[in-house]
């Protein structure tokens, strides 16, 4: 059976992962298909067509085949575990030897902005002081005289020095898991050719945009910890007082993405001669938006158990609105590293009851106020158990809890003077997400209430766009992603969220009718977090096709901020922030091969 199996699927049994495939769907056939009848197909046909469903690229159930090359590059790359325009991972006999997070260096675009303060003051990475106060300590090798480089806590100053210069509309975009070798491969996708080698890079909405002053460098991901003993129900933190485990050599990583050492496993963390430790997306996120240096899985938690208060919070005191938008679901690392406070990531539900004004573990007393927006992902997920969360999680949605979206809803004709309550957009049986978002939207603007949208397919995300700019993923070292129709059509895209968030926070709230302040209001101030979180969850299943289609989909996003602000006169008063949390390992090779895969029109 197992070669006849093999002769049909056309591809090489010593394949690891159709390897494995063809044993697990040989054990489970007995389980999962009844006897086969004379004029039904054979038990071995009726197996392989379970192997075929698994593995074979996702379509909707109305969407037509179509010839993709890009996909045809990933599917094959599963399939033979070897590619020649690239791998994930330091050995390049191997397509996929590495799923998760590196410490590379990752981009910083900056729009209506320079980086010149960081470059008056010097590299973070060149200043020992500040590395002592950050790290604790400074780590091995982390010291560099001439580091032209700098950090994600940079980032974080910059907002702050933003607002302190008067800037009033902030706004931070994050591509999670997107590095400089990610970016290069979406570009090189997208403009039908390598056009660059080195540096910005061109070709993408954020690389080419020039309608106001913008600048760009690389940061440095790395955490202080790469963990510690956290208890979720009692907020603490052991081990904080551990040896900083984080650090960045240039020697073993390369001074630039583009001069990487090649097969090298320092920038995974496993080069035992300078064993630096690699961040997760909570630790990077609180750097980002706190300023701190702390332990993975961290939400604005420092390393002795304090909680940090991000620039998003800080603002919100000082008068501006906040909004967080997502296509990930609405609690995980990054959206709530731009809001709440918890000593564990994992622990869903109550990180959305920070996001939401609700009291929380962390703030059981004195509920936070809440942002005005949230927009995203985890509609539908629900669980009986979760061992990342506290006691006091409870059945249901594992995201943001039933219970707690029902609290702060507002029901038909209901508005809330306090302004703690939300107009609640959801994914809706039916009906067009960005409908159903827009029409929430329009209402929140007409009584000035907050926003708050909820969407998702399977597994919380919004679905993945392809690089073809459509939704039919191929097979990877996660399994395969498929949508309905409904799938796409009940949920809005990064894009039309951002445009709405925009619109929204940046709508005075309504005067009474007559009020002579009711003419020519101010746009108010506001804090903005965009998160293109879809990269990263393509680049943790080696999927390139994926990856490039979410670059893609953030970059459509950033346009919207773009646009947004020259329709509105408003670059005077803005500025924006476009960089990564942390990147991957994708290592590219024949980047004509990518090139070459985009047969769009």
């Amino acid at each position: 059976m197992l070669s006849h199996l093999t002769s049909r699927l056309r591809f090489d049994i010593s394949s690891p992962l159709p390897a494995a495939l063809v044993l697990v769907a040989l054990c489970v056939a007995p389980l999962r298909l009844p006897p086969a009848a004379a004029d039904q197909p054979s038990t071995a046909d009726r197996v392989l067509d379970v192997i075929q469903s698994a593995i074979e690229p996702a379509a909707t159930e109305s969407s037509p085949p179509h010839h993709d090359p890009m996909q045809l590059l990933q599917s094959n790359a599963i399939k033979e575990q070897q590619a020649t325009w690239g791998h994930w991972g330091n050995q390049p006999k191997k397509f996929s030897t590495w799923t998760n997070h590196s410490n590379r260096l990752v981009p910083l675009y900056t729009f209506g902005m320079t980086l010149s303060p960081l470059r008056q003051r010097g590299s973070f990475y060149s200043d020992p002081a500040r590395m002592e106060q950050a790290f604790g300590a400074i780590p091995a090798g982390t010291l560099n005289p001439n580091a032209t480089y700098h950090d994600q806590i940079d980032v974080y100053e910059m907002q702050r020095i933003a607002a302190d210069q008067g800037k009033r509309h902030i706004i931070l975009m994050v591509f999670d898991g997107t590095d400089w070798q990610t970016t290069r491969a979406a570009a090189t996708y997208h403009n039908r050719a390598d056009r660059y080698d080195s540096g910005r890079g061109r070709g993408l909405s954020f690389q080419d945009y020039r309608g106001i002053e913008t600048d760009f460098a690389l940061i440095g991901t790395t955490p202080r910890l790469t963990g510690g003993k956290v208890d979720v129900n009692a907020q603490t933190i052991r081990g904080g007082e551990n040896p900083v485990a984080g650090g960045f050599d240039p020697i073993f990583a390369g001074p630039m993405p583009w001069q990487e050492r090649p097969r090298s496993g320092y920038l995974m963390g496993r080069d035992r001669r300078q064993p630096h430790g690699v961040t997760d997306s909570a630790s990077s996120a609180t750097s980002l938006m706190s300023g701190i240096k702390t332990y993975n899985a961290s939400v604005n938690v420092r390393v002795d158990g304090s909680q940090s208060v991000p620039i998003g919070r800080q603002l919100q005191s000082e008068g501006y609105r906040v909004g967080v938008v997502t296509n990930v679901p609405v609690s995980h690392a990054t959206p709530a590293a731009a809001y709440a406070n918890n000593v564990h990531r994992g622990d869903y539900q109550d990180i959305s009851r920070d996001l939401v004004g609700r009291p929380s573990i962390a703030h059981r007393r004195e509920p936070l106020p809440g942002v005005d927006v949230l927009m995203g992902g985890g509609w539908g997920e629900g669980v009986g158990k979760d061992g990342n969360q506290g006691e006091d999680f409870l059945e249901g949605n594992k995201y943001l809890h039933e219970s707690d979206l029902r609290a702060v809803e507002l029901q038909p004709g209901e508005t809330d003077p306090n302004r703690r309550k939300y107009v609640v957009a959801q994914r809706t049986a039916g009906k067009d997400g960005s409908r159903v978002l827009t029409e929430a939207a329009e209402r929140a603007k007409a009584s000035g209430d907050r926003l708050l949208g909820f969407f998702g397919t399977r597994g919380g995300h919004l679905p993945f766009q392809t690089a073809d700019g459509k939704f039919n993923p191929t097979f990877d070292v996660k399994g395969t992603e498929r949508y309905t129709d409904e799938d796409i059509s009940e949920n809005p895209t990064l894009a039309e969220m951002t445009a709405t968030a925009l619109d929204v926070l940046s709508t005075p709230v309504p005067q009474p009718e007559g009020d002579e302040n009711q003419a020519g209001q101010e746009i108010p101030p506001f804090w903005l977090l965009v998160e293109a979180g879809d990269v990263d969850w393509a680049n943790h299943a080696n999927n390139l096709d994926n990856s490039i289609g979410a670059v893609l989909s953030g970059a459509d996003a950033f346009s919207q901020i773009t646009q947004w602000a020259e329709e509105h006169d408003a670059w005077d008063d803005t500025v924006v922030f476009v960089t990564s949390d942390h990147g991957h390992y994708l290592v590219l090779e024949d980047l004509q091969a990518i090139a070459d895969a985009n047969q769009g029109e």
